[in-house]
């Protein structure tokens, strides 16, 4: 059984993320199953998506201390949802910051250091700026996508059931975007 979590803050494209890599699980024989969890994702909040594949999956919930890899489109959500993180697993962080509503009216103050915070506390942590490698691709709509190629290596599979999953999943008008940026957060890491 693999169990992933994406996190993230509501419009990053996590929901995208978890459906390419349903169409990845799936393509290899795996059951799969899926499940999103969130608040005013429409507003910025935070969004999960639970994806589970193997043999046989009955539950599409992760519990606490059962995520092997944490894929995280944001560095504070990484952190709020480290607890989750079994030991040994890994967390895929995007750098990138997004600062909820209390830290922008001054009532708290966005955590520092987070990337080494998580690493004393035992977590793996591929840390990179997807944000970074979607621009260098042609657009920030496609930071998921960038943010996937560095999870790829961790997560397994070959590189062309990767692609196929990638073209299964995105629009054709959209996908040689998408396959420089997966190319790009690939060859980051």
């Amino acid at each position: 059984m693999l169990n992933i979590m994406i996190v993230g803050v509501g419009g990053q494209g996590s929901l995208l993320a978890s459906r390419i890599l349903g169409s990845l699980f799936t393509a290899s024989g795996k059951e799969v199953k899926l499940s999103e969890v969130h608040g005013m994702a429409q507003r910025g909040g935070s969004v999960v998506t639970y994806v589970r594949a193997g043999e046989a999956v009955a539950s599409p919930l992760i519990g606490t201390g059962e995520a092997d890899v944490i894929i995280s489109f944001e560095e504070a959500e990484a952190l709020r949802y480290l607890p989750w993180l079994k030991k040994g697993g890994t967390v895929v962080v995007n750098t990138q910051h997004i600062l909820p509503m209390p830290v922008l009216t001054g009532a708290a103050k966005y955590p520092e250091n987070i990337t080494e915070t998580m690493r004393a506390l035992g977590a793996n942590v591929v840390a990179f700026d997807a944000l970074g490698a979607a621009v260098k691709a042609g657009s920030v709509k496609c930071a998921n996508v960038a943010l996937l190629g560095a999870a790829s290596g961790v997560i397994g599979h070959s590189e062309e059931e990767w692609l196929a999953a990638l073209r299964a999943t995105i629009k054709p008008k959209l996908l040689d975007l998408n396959l420089k940026a997966f190319s790009l957060g690939k060859e980051a890491v």
